[in-house]
């Protein structure tokens, strides 16, 4: 009954999002990197597909200047309903831009289709419901390979270093599997939270909308897709009243997280609240909920399935294809966690075991049996828990 309570709660307040305006820009990734005194630049970079996405960029560190030399390249990119200030919230000391920043890279973040920095088409409007017509495949065919390309063609650098989390992992897969010509293009690629078969998810959230919504979906044949909790200044307005250190609701808050990415985790920096919920949710199309979904009822990592007569039309067959994951020749560094409601173990397991043996350099699981889908963004001590040892890792692979 208290777990229905949480879920209701969710949706009370996701409606109330879903009512509002769009939020204020008083806290933005470009106002979070200059109040810490750190060079931000923005980037508009548009797809194949006429998609205008925006990209930030922290070309070097404060603590350096510009001294002028070429860096080598991080490119980051955030998971479902996030944004580019997933890795600035933390601050220089947790948030993995200012720490990728500070130990000599050139800082690049990008933003997907549809969501809070990126809504805007050549042709489309997203007050119209074409706009939405995309989910996380579109990502990854038309916005990775428009925004890596345009990081390599601005920096002169022939590599990337390729930072995920959440979707940023699964985006990775699709554009891998799909596009080829992205392997002498990616150095190296780190990902947290590796989101590919989802068949064992835990997400209470999952096991409710999965029957419902995770069939093969004819309906966006008739209908299309539509928006999905963007952000708002009602979401800001209450992290500011409900979730701060004083309010004696912040549990409340606490928990919502917990229901997304893993209950009871003790790395929750609740401090952070505040800042997270006027970032998040970012927005997103509702076909990239569906075709989660689908994963998870189907235990396939595979395209989106609408229904045989479609499918048949756009894939040649009635099923949709399946990623050809164990076809990546990327150097791949894995890192997940017992306590994640996305990425399962034995869902990760299956990835780990379907890969190409010679591409998966590093697949770790964090110690920390606790550790929830959104501590590697902002739980306590991740530097010195996760981000020290991508570090590492992506020196080794820069050899």
């Amino acid at each position: 009954m208290w777990l229905l309570r949480v879920v209701i709660a969710q949706l009370v307040l996701a409606s109330i999002a879903l009512a509002q305006p769009s939020r204020s820009s008083s806290t933005t990734t470009v106002t979070i990197v200059k109040k810490h005194g750190y060079p931000i630049e923005e980037h508009p970079v548009q797809t194949s597909d006429g998609y205008i996405l925006t990209m930030h960029r922290i070309p070097y560190s404060k603590l350096t200047g510009n001294d002028g030399k070429r860096r080598p390249v991080a490119f980051l990119m955030h998971g479902l309903l996030c944004s580019s200030s997933d890795w600035v919230l933390g601050g220089p000391h947790s948030g993995l831009a200012f720490i990728l920043s500070d130990a000599g890279y050139d800082v690049w973040m990008g933003n997907a289709r549809g969501n809070t920095y990126s809504r805007k088409h050549a042709s489309k409007s997203p007050v119209f419901q074409p706009f939405w017509n995309f989910e996380w495949h579109d990502i990854g065919i038309y916005d990775l390979p428009a925004m890596i390309d345009n990081v390599i063609y601005q920096t002169g650098q022939e590599q990337i270093q390729y930072i995920g989390h959440s979707q940023g992992t699964t985006s990775f897969f699709v554009l891998n599997s799909m596009i080829k010509r992205f392997r002498s293009r990616i150095l190296s690629a780190h990902l947290l939270a590796p989101v590919a078969w989802m068949g064992h998810m835990e997400s209470p959230l999952a096991k409710v909308a999965g029957p419902l919504f995770g069939q093969p979906n004819a309906l966006v044949e008739l209908f299309g897709s539509a928006e999905f909790m963007p952000n708002s200044r009602a979401m800001e307005l209450m992290g500011q009243v409900m979730c701060n250190d004083q309010a004696v609701s912040q549990i409340i808050c606490s928990n919502m997280l917990f229901l997304m990415g893993g209950w009871n985790s003790p790395y929750l920096n609740e401090t952070m609240i505040p800042e997270i919920m006027a970032t998040t949710p970012a927005g997103c199309s509702v076909n990239q909920m569906f075709h989660y979904l689908q994963e998870y009822n189907s235990g396939e990592f595979r395209q989106f399935d609408y229904g045989k007569a479609r499918n048949k039309k756009d894939y040649g067959s009635k099923t949709p294809p399946n990623y050809d994951v164990a076809g990546i020749d990327v150097p791949i560094y894995l890192y997940y966690s017992d306590n994640d409601y996305f990425a399962s173990l034995i869902d990760v397991d299956k990835l780990r075991y379907t890969m190409n043996p010679k591409s998966l350099k590093r697949a770790y699981r964090l110690p920390q049996t606790k550790w929830n889908h959104l501590d590697f963004l902002w739980g306590l001590n991740v530097k010195e828990i996760l981000y020290d040892l991508v570090l590492d890792d992506m020196r080794s692979a820069s050899y």
